[in-house]
C-alpha cells in the first residue's frame, strides 16, 4: 500500500511540486549570477579591493559544480525528494548568513554553505519533475522548471540593480529567506514520502578526481582573467585540471558503479541536448555581462533604470518558457529547439549594431527576440535530455544538465570578458582590462566582436539541434 502512496501523492500535487523547484531552480541560478551587479558596494562595505569580492560570486560557483554530480548520484541512491529537502534547508540556511554583512570570511564560509544546498536542489529537480508527470504533461512541466532556470540565471543583473536602489547588498541574499520558506513548506507538505532509491557504494574516487578537476578548472579561469591566461601559474592548473579530468574518465570505466556511467553519452538526444545546453548557456552569458556596462556604464543610466531595462528579458522568459513547453508536447520538439535557437543568433546579431544612441525600442525588440529563442529552446530541450534516460539514472542526468548549464555561465563570463578588452584593445591601440570611463566607442567596438563570438556559438548550438532533428527523422523512417 505504501509502494502506490508515493506516485499517486505526486500525481495528486505535481503542480504544486513543479511550484516549490521552479522557485528553488529559480533562487539557486540567481545567485550565481546577482552578486556580479553589487560587486562595488560588497567591496566598499567590507573594505576589501574588486578583485578579492569577486571570490563572493567564484566560490559559489566552484563549489556548487564540484557537487552537483555527488549529489545526483546520493539522490539517485536515497531518493531525489529526500535529497532535494535538505538541499532547500542548507541553501535557506547559507543565503540568511551571507546577508549578515559581517566580513569576507564569513561571507565566503556562508557562500560555501549555499553552493552545498544548491547543488542539492539543481542536481535533483528534473529528475523530480520527471518521475512526477506523464510523458504527455512533462514538455510543460519542464517549460515550467527550465522557464524558471534560465530566469534565474540571467536575471541577476536586474532583479540585483533593483534592489540595490533601495536596500544595502546584503538584501540580495536575504530576499531568498522568504521565498525559500514558502518552498520548503511547500515541498515538506505535497513531496512524496516514498522515493524510488537503489542500494549502490558511493564512488569516492569518481568524486574526489571530478571534484578537483572542476576545482582546477575554474581556478584557472578566474585566475585567468586575473594574471592572463599566460601565466605559468594559469597553465599549471590548466594542465592539472586536464590531469584530473583523464583519471576522472579512467577511474569512472573500472568503477563497478561509477558516479557517471559513460553509456550515458551513447545515447544521442541526451548528448546532443547537454552539448547544445552548453554552447546557449556560454552564448547567453555574453549579454548578461555586456548589458550592464552598455546600459549603466556607455548609455548612462541610472542603476534602477538599467535594472528595470535588464528586467525585460527574464519577463519575457515567464512566458517564452511554458509557450515552449506547450509546444513540445504537441508538436516535435527538436524541431521547436531549432527555431529558438535561430532567433537567440538573430538577437546577437541585432546586438551588433548598438549605439549610445540606439532607440530604446531596438534594445527591447533585441531582447525580446532572444528571451523568446531562450524559452523555445530551454523547455523542449529539458524535456528531450531528461526524457531520453531511464529512470535509475535521472538524478546523475539531471546533474550533468544541471553542470552543463553552470559550466556554460562560467565560461560565458570567462569567453565574453576576454573578448571585450581583446576588441577594445584592438580599438585603443593600447592594452586595456577595465571600461575605460569617457569612451563608449572602445566599449562598443570590443562589444560587436563578443556578439559575433556569441552568435557563433548560438549557430553552433543550432547545427548540433539540426543534426538530432534529421536523426530522428531518419529513425522514424526506418521503423
Amino acid at each position: 500500500m505504501a509502494a502506490q502512496t508515493a506516485p499517486n501523492k505526486q500525481k495528486q500535487y505535481h503542480w504544486l511540486i513543479l511550484v516549490a523547484i521552479g522557485l528553488f531552480s529559480f533562487m539557486s541560478n540567481l545567485d550565481a549570477s546577482i552578486v556580479n551587479i553589487a560587486m562595488p558596494q560588497i567591496s566598499k562595505g567590507l573594505a576589501i579591493p574588486v578583485n578579492q569580492a569577486e571570490w563572493v560570486t567564484s566560490i559559489y560557483l566552484i563549489f556548487m559544480c564540484a557537487l552537483l554530480l555527488f549529489f545526483g548520484r546520493l539522490g539517485d541512491m536515497y531518493g531525489k525528494t529526500r535529497v532535494f529537502k535538505v538541499g532547500t534547508l542548507v541553501f535557506i540556511l547559507g543565503s540568511f548568513l551571507s546577508g549578515l554583512e559581517l566580513n569576507l570570511g564569513f561571507l565566503l564560509f556562508a557562500r560555501i554553505i549555499q553552493a552545498f544546498g544548491a547543488s542539492m536542489t539543481l542536481s535533483n529537480s528534473f529528475g523530480i519533475v520527471t518521475s512526477a508527470f506523464e510523458l504527455k504533461q512533462r514538455g510543460r512541466a519542464m517549460g515550467f522548471v527550465g522557464t524558471f532556470v534560465a530566469l534565474g540565471s540571467v536575471a541577476g543583473p536586474a532583479l540585483g540593480g533593483l534592489i540595490l536602489a533601495h536596500l544595502t547588498w546584503g538584501y540580495i541574499f536575504w530576499v531568498n529567506v522568504p521565498v525559500g520558506i514558502i518552498a520548503i513548506l511547500i515541498s515538506f507538505i505535497v513531496f512524496p514520502k516514498q522515493d524510488q532509491t537503489k542500494s549502490e557504494p558511493m564512488d569516492w574516487p569518481g568524486f574526489l578526481s571530478f571534484a578537483g578537476f572542476i576545482v582546477a578548472l575554474f581556478m584557472a579561469i578566474f585566475l585567468g582573467q586575473e594574471w592572463h591566461f599566460n601565466d605559468l601559474r594559469v597553465l599549471g592548473l590548466f594542465l592539472a585540471a586536464l590531469i584530473l579530468l583523464g583519471t576522472f574518465i579512467i577511474v569512472e570505466r573500472r568503477h563497478a558503479q561509477p558516479l557517471v556511467d559513460f553509456k550515458l553519452f551513447k545515447n544521442q538526444p541526451f548528448t546532443y541536448g547537454i552539448v547544445a545546453a552548453l554552447l546557449i548557456f556560454l552564448s547567453n552569458f555574453f549579454p548578461n555581462v555586456l548589458m550592464p556596462f552598455y546600459l549603466y556604464n556607455a548609455r548612462g543610466f541610472a542603476i534602477g533604470t538599467a535594472g528595470l531595462l535588464l528586467a525585460i528579458f527574464p519577463i519575457v522568459m515567464l512566458v517564452a518558457g511554458p509557450i515552449g513547453g506547450y509546444l513540445a508536447d504537441y508538436y516535435n520538439a527538436q524541431f521547436v529547439t531549432i527555431i529558438g535557437l535561430s532567433l537567440i543568433a538573430v538577437s546577437q546579431l541585432l546586438f551588433t549594431f548598438l549605439q549610445v544612441d540606439t532607440a530604446l525600442w531596438y534594445y527591447i525588440g533585441a531582447t525580446v527576440i532572444m528571451a523568446l529563442g531562450t524559452g523555445l529552446f530551454q523547455s523542449p530541450n529539458n524535456d528531450l535530455v531528461m526524457s531520453s534516460v531511464d529512470k535509475t539514472q535521472l538524478g546523475v542526468a539531471g546533474s550533468i544538465n544541471a553542470l552543463a548549464r553552470n559550466l556554460g555561465m562560467v565560461l560565458g563570463v570567462a569567453f565574453a570578458t576576454t573578448v571585450l578588452f581583446w576588441g577594445m584593445t584592438l580599438a585603443g591601440g593600447y592594452k586595456i582590462t577595465t571600461y575605460v570611463a569617457g569612451r563608449p566607442d572602445l566599449f562598443l567596438a570590443g562589444s560587436r566582436i563578443a556578439y559575433i563570438v556569441s552568435m557563433i556559438f548560438c549557430l553552433l548550438a543550432d547545427g548540433i539541434s539540426i543534426a538530432r532533428y534529421i536523426q530522428d527523422k531518419r529513425a522514424t523512417v526506418q521503423s
